[in-house]
């Protein structure tokens, strides 16, 4: 009964998001909470303004509304998933994860409502959301460590020791670590269904992984995810009829946090979100070469506007990113597989 878990969860989780499309995007619509586009951007994205945004609400309630139903079936079967959870360590990492990417996905929210009533591309000032996001990775990491976590896995070197010593710079690394990708997640949720595809193709690569390492818990967080993406993408898909907007982004970047976490790797994420690291490393890179030269290295950041502007359709970037995501992802679960 417990193969099936991961599948039943991937179906609730997708099913749910996507009906939730026929209720939440005419409530958005009705309470004429539209995306404002920047003039800055590409101008062919002005035919976007006033699609309904923060339907990343969506893909929240897919996840835990699938995740309770999978925990609630095994309980009724006395399956695997359930008898884990009764494990202190792996229950406490879990809610700890997933408590996370909802505290991320809440101040994603603040900051969509506050550009949806000022009717501006502007939400949260960077210092109100780099102090509440720094502080919500501070929780999750103290989460971690009341619960016992002493060691990070470094793929050909093993167990490290984190809880003292020189290992105990991971804790401040960790920290910018989490706050570092939860902002690159947001930064690629640019293009309609680009977010949602390359987050697919992350989360399935960490149920793949977590399930080589019996790993049942992370194994299903990564299957709700998949399945919330998927349903999420049969409206977000372009032409886009909901944007996911900072709740949905930030939402997913707390989520393959989580997951390269519970599995007590974090170091892969480096290479199953290598598109994320990309596309936040255009930025910066625009920015100083923009400081040093007064020239734009890119025609436009992050990296997917480049493309864009060089020509490419959205479809067609958004299948090269998902494709370098699929690639990272792969020699990922090879690096777990040999080391």
């Amino acid at each position: 009964m417990d193969k099936f878990i991961p599948v039943i969860a991937a179906v609730v989780s997708f099913a749910v998001t996507a009906l939730l499309g026929y209720i939440v995007i005419p409530f958005l619509h009705k309470l004429k909470f539209g995306q404002t586009i920047l003039d800055i951007g590409p101008k062919w994205h002005k035919n976007k303004q006033g699609t309904p945004t923060m339907g990343g609400v969506m893909m929240v309630i897919g996840v835990l509304l699938s995740f309770v139903v999978c925990y609630c079936f095994s309980a009724g079967f006395g399956g695997k998933f359930a008898n884990e959870m009764k494990d202190k360590y792996r229950f406490a990492v879990l809610i700890a994860g997933v408590g996370m990417s909802i505290c991320m996905s809440a101040i994603g929210f603040f900051d969509d409502y506050i550009k949806v009533v000022k009717k501006r591309n502007l939400g949260l000032t960077a210092r109100q959301k780099t102090f509440l996001q720094l502080l919500v990775s501070a929780g999750y990491l103290v989460s971690l460590n009341i619960a016992g976590m002493k060691t990070t896995n470094i793929p050909f070197v093993g167990d490290v020791d984190i809880s003292n010593g020189v290992g105990l710079i991971f804790w401040p690394i960790a920290l910018m670590f989490i706050y570092g990708f939860t902002n690159a997640v947001n930064l690629t949720d640019g293009l309609d269904g680009l977010a949602s595809s390359v987050t697919l193709v992350v989360a399935c690569a960490f149920m793949l992984v977590a399930g080589k390492l019996n790993n049942l818990s992370t194994n299903i967080l990564g299957s709700v995810l998949a399945g919330a993406c998927a349903g999420f993408l049969v409206w977000n898909a372009k032409p886009a009829k909901v944007f996911m907007g900072d709740t949905g982004s930030m939402f997913l970047g707390g989520m393959v946090v989580a997951l390269s976490f519970g599995i007590g790797r974090p170091v892969l994420l480096l290479l199953a979100g290598c598109l994320y690291f990309i596309e936040a490393i255009s930025v910066m890179l625009q920015v100083a070469y923009f400081k040093k030269t007064k020239k734009r290295l890119f025609k436009m950041a992050p990296l997917h506007h480049h493309f864009e502007m060089s020509g490419w359709s959205e479809q067609s970037v958004v299948l090269l990113f998902s494709a370098i995501s699929f690639v990272g992802c792969l020699i990922m679960f090879l690096l777990v597989f040999l080391g």
